[in-house]
């Protein structure tokens, strides 16, 4: 399948009732969207990081009462997992697109990669547009705008990363649901491209360690 965009009925999903159901409508709705950006994304993102990238469906697999909330494709230089890596991510809430950069709970350089964040916190600052937003904690879909981050937060949320074992840190675009059915394959495409440039920095920030 081609990527299409998505619409009204992909973030209707996430209304469905029931782990089964839901589930059966993500896999046959929105997953083999995930898939089409997954095999586009994975080649880009391998010539701009310079590394193999390999994508990640999430499949959920854990789940045995609770329908997800949430569904997404992950990029990261590995071809059995992300979680425990730095990647990026494309996927939707009910109420949103989101575009990251994560680094997760599982990710054994948190605490070195807090400090680096906390090192380069001026640049950081200064280089991320003011309609990115952060994030710190993937299992919800609230977010802070840029704009409104104070260096003062985010040197917070970096401490955090390196001294709470369950703290992550994600940063991106939410692009809200109206806009989001509104915008063809192209604005798609322009967005993530543009959204996974702005990002490298904090990607390649690894390589510091």
């Amino acid at each position: 399948m081609t990527f299409n965009g998505f619409n009204d009925s992909d973030f209707k999903v996430f209304q469905t009732q029931g782990l089964d159901e839901r589930m059966q409508q993500i896999i046959n709705q929105i997953r083999p969207k995930l898939e089409a950006l997954g095999n586009k994304y994975a080649e880009e993102l391998t010539v701009l990081t310079g590394e193999e990238m390999f994508f990640h469906v999430a499949k959920h697999a854990r789940r045995t009462v609770n329908p997800p909330k949430d569904t997404w494709v992950a990029f990261a230089p590995n071809k059995r997992g992300y979680k425990m890596l730095p990647h990026f991510q494309i996927g939707l809430w009910e109420t949103h697109v989101f575009v990251w950069f994560a680094l997760i709970y599982e990710a054994p350089i948190k605490d070195a990669y807090g400090q680096l964040i906390r090192k380069n916190l001026n640049k950081i600052k200064k280089n991320i547009p003011n309609d990115f937003v952060w994030s710190d904690d993937h299992m919800k879909p609230v977010s802070y705008p840029h704009r409104e981050v104070k260096k003062e937060r985010l040197e917070e949320m970096a401490t955090r990363l390196s001294t709470v074992k369950k703290a992550e840190l994600l940063c991106g675009v939410r692009i809200e649901k109206d806009e989001a059915a509104n915008m063809s394959v192209n604005d798609w495409y322009d967005r993530i491209d543009e959204t996974f440039k702005t990002l490298l920095p904090l990607y390649e920030l690894k390589k510091k360690l």
